[in-house]
């Protein structure tokens, strides 16, 4: 027997109100979107559940492509039966015997949406039981917690019946919570954040500060890499490469060291605060992890956060670094965050950075710079490209590749 359908459970989505079809429907348009390289799949959702028609497409790489898709609590790969006693009891009778091992409970679990069916719920369970006893005599019924549960569904076109329960990604589907603008590094903390954001349902365009000839094309194609990564989990993202070098030439030039790390993050929240505008997103994402680096106590991310009264989501703020790096290495981003490319954040570094700034000294530095004319060349030469899941080869790769 071939499954037919995986039947989707919404999980949290289950719990909410008069907009819960707005979450429905944009978490069917987010699994047609992930599902559309099988043609074979069909897509079809109601106000309870969801339905992945796979009309003879491969199982596995469709469950694969399903269990990163935010929004999703569980779903269930079931097998469509004709709508009839005698078919079903072969059923359960085959699917039982494929599965079962010495020792092993069960119990089923028959729910009859068709009211027209011959049987109702408890015959079929009574029904359908007696059938598995004769096919394997010694099996035992367990009505709590059982091995095996048989779920039977008698719809209104056929019976399903499934008994294996695949959890998926949880969380939100993407896009219901509104758009930000992530902070991408390419170290460990960014990506992790993004997908935190994503996983509560919030849209990211990922912002990188590139600054050659300090920082190389393989940062630059490393920045790109993680974002691919992402898109398992929410789709096409887009990939916003802003200008940095004149900016960072003119702190190191003018500021006194210590506060070079200090004026660097505030050049990017303002950068990263006028693209969010510009993009109509609502919040600012970065991977922030409190006391990690200098840039991270409680007192720089103070005199950081001062460029702007935007929300700034820092998902990962309370996690150790194991942590934030179990989940880099779980959504396949950790082997490319440790390639060992500079970016924005590790050049200029000064040897004794300030850990407890004072806004009125940073100020005071500032005043030395051309702010507002900095931000606007940044803005204005800004790179906008969409990255996608598929992958593309260059001559950049092939370097990273001899390097690594």
């Amino acid at each position: 027997m071939k499954y037919s359908e995986l039947m989707i459970r919404y999980g949290e989505l289950s719990t909410k109100g008069k907009n819960k079809m707005r979450f429905v429907n944009k978490l069917r348009q987010n699994i047609q979107e992930a599902l559309a390289i099988y043609p074979e799949v069909t897509v079809y959702f109601d106000r309870d559940r969801g339905h992945v028609y796979l009309n003879g497409a491969d199982y596995q790489p469709v469950a694969e492509s399903l269990k990163k898709i935010f929004g999703v609590q569980n779903f269930a790969p079931s097998y469509k039966v004709e709508k009839s006693v005698p078919a079903l009891k072969e059923a359960v009778q085959t699917i039982m015997k494929n599965i079962y091992q010495d020792g092993m409970t069960f119990k089923i679990a028959a729910r009859r949406s068709d009211h027209s069916f011959e049987l109702d719920s408890r015959d079929l369970n009574q029904v359908l039981g007696d059938a598995v006893f004769t096919a394997i005599p010694n099996v035992k019924v367990q009505m709590k917690s059982p091995d095996i549960t048989l779920r039977v569904e008698i719809r209104a076109d056929a019976a399903y019946i499934s008994h294996e329960e695949i959890m998926g990604a949880g969380g939100l589907p993407v896009g219901t919570s509104g758009k930000g603008v992530l902070m991408l590094s390419g170290g460990i903390d960014s990506p992790v954040a993004g997908y935190l954001a994503l996983k509560r349902g919030v849209e990211i365009e990922a912002v990188h500060f590139a600054s050659p000839p300090y920082t190389s094309p393989g940062a630059l194609k490393k920045a790109q890499d993680l974002t691919r990564k992402l898109t398992a989990f929410g789709g096409n993202i887009t990939f916003i490469e802003v200008p940095f070098t004149e900016i960072q030439e003119e702190i190191k030039n003018k500021a006194p060291e210590a506060y070079l790390m200090t004026l660097t993050r505030r050049f990017m929240m303002r950068i990263t605060d006028r693209i969010r505008e510009k993009r109509n997103a609502l919040v600012i994402i970065n991977g922030e992890s409190l006391g990690q680096v200098a840039s991270q106590t409680l007192e720089s991310m103070q005199a950081i956060n001062a460029v702007t009264s935007t929300p700034v989501i820092r998902p990962v703020v309370t996690m150790d670094k194991l942590e934030i790096i179990e989940i880099a290495e779980k959504i396949d981003t950790f082997e490319i965050s440790i390639q060992p490319f500079e970016d924005c954040c590790t050049i200029f570094v000064p040897d004794r950075p300030k850990t407890n700034p004072k806004i009125k000294n940073v100020e005071q530095y500032e005043a030395r710079l051309d702010v507002d004319a900095l931000v606007e060349r940044a803005v204005a030469g800004i790179i906008v490209t969409e990255i996608t899941p598929e992958a593309v080869s260059d001559e950049v790769d092939e370097l990273i590749g001899d390097l690594l």
